[in-house]
C-alpha cells in the first residue's frame, strides 16, 4: 500500500508543492490543510483514519497520536517538513521531499530489555540526605548513609546506617555496594540510639543511588549511568530536582540495548598478548571491560553514546539503534530524493535530540531557518557517526557534512573521525559546529552555494569497512595510497627481513587473517585491505621485526596477498624434501653442533638437518634412544611354571 502524506501549510507560514513532493517521492499527497490540528482536526481524524499516512508536522505529534487512539486507527508516521524545510531560505522543495522520503523508510524495531526497579534508595550525605530521605520515605523503600553517628534522626519512616562506601557498581534496578566499618541502628532503649559494632566488607544491594555528598562521582560519566543521581547539597533546586527524579524511578523500565557483539570477530588480544584496546579506551562509563581474546559488553551500562562502533576496525562491535546500515539507508534516500526533485548540491547537517533539534526549531522560529540546501539528519548518537558514514554521506552526493556537536559528545572520539575523513576526502568535507547559539548555526551554514559533486553516486551496501573504501575509490579516483593519521583502522604491516625469522607466530595469532603462510615454502604474505592495525603482530614477534604503517591502499593489490618475506627452504639430509627455512636451520646447527652435550656426535647434529619423519626414524634406530626400553624378557610359558614347581 503507498503512504500518504497529509499536508498542511501552518495558517500559511510555509510553501509546499504537493504534485512535486508526490513525483519525488513515490508516495501520494493529500489535498493541502491551513489549520490541520486546529479547526480541521475533523478533516485530520478522516486522513488518519484511512490508515498507513505520514503526518508533516511533528510540532502537534501528541494530539495527533491522541486523536489516533481515540478512533482506533493505526498510529501514523510523522516528518517535521515545517522547521527543518519549510521555514528555511530558498527553494526547499527538494529538501522537503528528501526527509519526506527519509520517513518513509521502514525502521527496525529498537530492541530492549526489562529493567524492574522496586525503589529501594540509598542515599549518601549529610542532613541535606536525611531531609531527601523524609522527602521520599513515602515513595521509596529508602536508607541513608552517615558519615559519622552525630545527630542521627529518630525518624523511623527510613533506615540510617553510619560507615563508609567503598566500592558501588551496576545501574538501576541492580546496584551492588561494599561498605567498610557499616553500623546499623539498634532502634531498642531511650535516648538517643545505639549502634551496632563496626562491621568491615558489608555488601549490599540497592535499586537507586542518591549522592548529596558534593564529592567525587562513584562512577565515570556518572550523568549517563542510569539510577544513579547526584547533585551539589548546597544548591538546593538541584536537589530538589534529584529528589523528584529519583522518586520516579520505580516500576519496570525498557533499557535499549545500543549495541551489538560478535565476539569472534574482536581483535582484542590473542595467546594473552595485547591488541585493539580502541573501545576500552573510550567508552565514557565503563560498559567494556576485556574478558580474555575479546572484550565484553555491559548493557545495563552502556548508554549508547556509539563510539565504539566508530572505532571498532573489524565491526565485532555495531550500533544496534538502529544498526549501522539504516544510516546508510537513510544518507543514500536523502542524497537521491534531493537530487529526484530537482537539487543539486545538498549539504549534510547531522545532529542529535534534543540539543540540535532544539537549535535547528529555535533558528526556523525566530530566524531565518536553515538553508534550502542543507539537509539535516538526526541521529541517536554523535559519536557513533564515524568515518565510514561521513565518507558514504560524501559518496552518496552531499557536498559536505556539517556535525552540530552538542554538550554531551564524545568530542575526541568526532573530532578523529572528521580528522580520518580530512585525510581521505580533504579538511573542507567535514566541519564540526560547536556552538549553541541558533543564529549563529545559521550563519555558520550561511554559505556560498558548494559545486555539485563530481562523480556518480554510490549505493552504500556493505560493512562499514567496506563502504569506507567504496566511498574512497569514489572521492579520490585518481589516488593509489593515502596516509591516514595514527591510530586508523586502515593500514600496512611493515617487516624488517633482516630480522625476522619467518617463525610465523604472527601469522598463526593475526585475528582477521590479514597475515598468511605458504605452506610449500618460507612466506609471510600479506593482505592490506584485511589489516586492522590492532597491532598484535608487532606485540608478538619476537625478534621486533614488525611495524605498522596507516594508510589506505586503494589500488587491487590492497586486495589480495603480497609476500613480505621469503626465504630459500631447506632440503633434508635423508630424504631431500624441503622443510624449515634453510638460513635458520645453518644457523642453530652453527651455534649448537659440538657446543652443547646434546649434540656433541655427528650423528645427534644431522638429526638437525633432517625432516620430521626422518628425525623420527634416525631417533627410533638410534644406539642411544632414550625412548627405548632394555631388552625384553622371554615370555614365560606352562613349561616354566611346571618345570619351577619340580624344583620345589
Amino acid at each position: 500500500m503507498t503512504k500518504k502524506l497529509v499536508l498542511c501549510d501552518c495558517l500559511g507560514s510555509q510553501s509546499l508543492n504537493a504534485q512535486t513532493l508526490s513525483q519525488s517521492t513515490g508516495m501520494t499527497c493529500s489535498r493541502l490543510y491551513s489549520g490541520l490540528c486546529m479547526h480541521e482536526i475533523d478533516s485530520a481524524a478522516k486522513e488518519l483514519a484511512s490508515g498507513d499516512v505520514i503526518v508533516a508536522c511533528q510540532q502537534e505529534r501528541a494530539r495527533f497520536e491522541e486523536l489516533a487512539e481515540e478512533i482506533g486507527a493505526d498510529m501514523p508516521g510523522f516528518v517535521d517538513l515545517r522547521d527543518r524545510a519549510g521555514w528555511g531560505e530558498g527553494d526547499t522543495t527538494p529538501k522537503m521531499a528528501a526527509l519526506a522520503a527519509e520517513a518513509a523508510l521502514p525502521m527496525p524495531l529498537e530492541k530492549s530489555v526489562d529493567v524492574l526497579s522496586e525503589g529501594t534508595c540509598l542515599i549518601l550525605g549529610g542532613q541535606e540526605a536525611l531531609q531527601a530521605a523524609s522527602d521520599l520515605a513515602e515513595v521509596l523503600a529508602v536508607t541513608v548513609l552517615m558519615p559519622d553517628a552525630e545527630n542521627l534522626p529518630v525518624d523511623r519512616r527510613f533506615d540510617v546506617v553510619v560507615g563508609r562506601l567503598r566500592q558501588a557498581r551496576g545501574s538501576l534496578g541492580d546496584f551492588e555496594v561494599k561498605f567498610d566499618t557499616l553500623q546499623e541502628v539498634i532502634p531498642g532503649g531511650r535516648g538517643d540510639f545505639s549502634l551496632t559494632d563496626p562491621k568491615d566488607g558489608a555488601i549490599s544491594g540497592c535499586d537507586i543511588i542518591l549522592d548529596l555528598t558534593g564529592g567525587t562521582p562513584l562512577f565515570p560519566a556518572p550523568e549517563k549511568r542510569e539510577g544513579y543521581l547526584r547533585a551539589d547539597p548546597s544548591r538546593a533546586p538541584s536537589v530538589a530536582r534529584v529528589v523528584f527524579d529519583a522518586a520516579q524511578l520505580i516500576g519496570t523500565f525498557e533499557k535499549p540495548l545500543y549495541v551489538r557483539l560478535e565476539p569472534s570477530l574482536c581483535a582484542h588480544s590473542r595467546a594473552e598478548k595485547p591488541a585493539c584496546s580502541r573501545c576500552l579506551n573510550l567508552c565514557p562509563t565503563g560498559a567494556i571491560t576485556s574478558a580474555g581474546d575479546h572484550v565484553s559488553v555491559d548493557p545495563m551500562i552502556c548508554a549508547g553514546c556509539g563510539a565504539c562502533s566508530a572505532v571498532c576496525p573489524s565491526g565485532a562491535i555495531s550500533y544496534d539503534a538502529p544498526p549501522v546500515d539504516t544510516i546508510f539507508r537513510r544518507l543514500d534516500t536523502l542524497a537521491g530524493t534531493y537530487r529526484k526533485a530537482g537539487g543539486t548540491a545538498p549539504r549534510l547537517l547531522v545532529h542529535d535530540a534534543p540539543h540540535g533539534q532544539e537549535m535547528i526549531s529555535l533558528l526556523a522560529r525566530f530566524g531565518a531557518g536553515l538553508p534550502a540546501d542543507v539537509i539535516p539528519l538526526e541521529v541517536a548518537a554523535l559519536a557513533g557517526f564515524g568515518h565510514a558514514e561521513m565518507l558514504a554521506a560524501l559518496a552518496t552526493g552531499f557536498a559536505d557534512v556539517s556535525i552540530l556537536l552538542s554538550p554531551g559528545t564524545e568530542r575526541d572520539v568526532v573530532e578523529a573521525q572528521a580528522a580520518l575523513t580530512h585525510a581521505v576526502a580533504g579538511a573542507a568535507s567535514v566541519t564540526l559546529l560547536d556552538m549553541a547559539d541558533p543564529d549563529a548555526l545559521g550563519a555558520a551554514l550561511r554559505q556560498d552555494a558548494p559545486q555539485p559533486p563530481a562523480h556518480d553516486p554510490i549505493l552504500p551496501i556493505g560493512t562499514r569497512r567496506q563502504v569506507a573504501r567504496l566511498s574512497a575509490r569514489t572521492l579520490a579516483p585518481a589516488a593509489e595510497v593515502i596516509d591516514l593519521p595514527e591510530g586508523a583502522p586502515y593500514g600496512a604491516v611493515l617487516v624488517d627481513t633482516d630480522a625476522c625469522t619467518l617463525c610465523l607466530s604472527c601469522v598463526s595469532l593475526c585475528p582477521s587473517g590479514a597475515l598468511g603462510e605458504n605452506e610449500d615454502m618460507p612466506q609471510l604474505r600479506f593482505q592490506e585491505d584485511a589489516c586492522l592495525q590492532c597491532g598484535l603482530c608487532a606485540n608478538i614477534c619476537p625478534e621486533k621485526a614488525i611495524t605498522l604503517k596507516p594508510q589506505l591502499n586503494l589500488t587491487d593489490a590492497a586486495l589480495s596477498q603480497v609476500v613480505l618475506h621469503e626465504e630459500e627452504p631447506f632440503a633434508c639430509i635423508e630424504c631431500g624434501a624441503l622443510f624449515g627455512v634453510k638460513s635458520t636451520i645453518e644457523r642453530i646447527t652453527e651455534k649448537l653442533a659440538g657446543q652443547h652435550w646434546m649434540f656433541d656426535k655427528p650423528d645427534a647434529v644431522k638429526m638437525i638437518q633432517m625432516c620430521e619423519n626422518c628425525r623420527i626414524q634416525a631417533q627410533f634406530h638410534s644406539t642411544d634412544n632414550p625412548f627405548q626400553g632394555g631388552e625384553r624378557p622371554a615370555v614365560r610359558t606352562t613349561a616354566d611354571y611346571l618345570s619351577k614347581r619340580k624344583d620345589h
